[in-house]
């Protein structure tokens, strides 16, 4: 009856990155609520830290997009020399296949 002290309950990079997010936010969120500004102060920072939000989003999206068209660039050039291999390569076994080398009844 072992304890397997290395449980890992599928916590990956990716919910680990959620939760920091989560608590980023969260914290930031109590941290106007108890900040010493006035109301119009507070509005403006938070209009300014969503616009700097969006635009950060905008500028990802945009590098992601261009990581997925290079991405199929690359599959579609590999996908066309495997073509063209397997082309050669079904040629040149065809022609050999075809050719007298075989000494039958020699």
């Amino acid at each position: 009856m072992g304890v397997d002290m290395a449980n890992d309950n599928g916590a990956g990079a990716g919910s680990v990155m959620l939760a920091f997010l989560v608590g980023a936010v969260a914290g930031a969120a109590a941290a106007l609520l108890y900040a010493p500004a006035t109301g119009q102060e507070t509005r403006e920072f938070l209009g300014e830290k969503a616009r700097e939000g969006r635009d950060r989003a905008t500028e990802v999206a945009a590098k992601g997009r261009e990581v997925i068209s290079r991405g199929r660039e690359t599959v579609a050039t590999a996908l066309e020399r495997g073509r063209e291999a397997y082309q050669q390569a079904r040629s040149s076994t065809a022609a050999s296949s075809s050719s007298p080398t075989s000494r039958e009844g020699a």
